[in-house]
C-alpha cells in the first residue's frame, strides 16, 4: 500500500473527510509515531504490534565494488513484532 492508497482508504472509510484532511491525519499520525519512538523507544498498538528502537553494533563489512574491508559504525533501526491477531489474518 502506498501513501496515496492509505489516504484514499481513510477518506473512503470516514464520513465526509476530504482527501487533504485525510492526508493531514496520516502525516500527523506518522509524525507522532516518530517522535514517540525517539523519546520512549517503544510503541505498542494492541491488535497490531509493537515497534521498538533496536541498536546495531559496529561491525566489519566489505565494499561490494572493490572488496575492500570497511568498518560500519553503530546505528539504530526500528524493529516490528506483529501481534498474534495480526499474524492470524496474514
Amino acid at each position: 500500500m502506498t501513501k496515496g492508497e492509505l489516504i484514499e482508504s481513510i477518506r473512503k472509510s470516514s464520513n465526509g473527510l476530504s482527501k487533504k484532511a485525510a492526508g493531514e491525519v496520516v502525516e500527523a499520525v506518522f509524525a507522532a509515531l516518530g517522535r514517540s519512538l525517539k523519546k520512549e523507544g517503544r510503541i505498542a498498538y494492541p491488535g497490531f504490534g509493537v515497534f521498538t528502537v533496536r541498536k546495531r553494533k559496529a561491525r566489519k563489512g566489505r565494499n561490494p565494488r572493490t572488496g575492500e574491508a570497511i568498518s560500519i559504525k553503530p546505528s539504530k533501526t526500528v524493529g516490528f513484532k506483529p501481534a498474534p491477531s495480526l499474524k492470524k489474518i496474514l
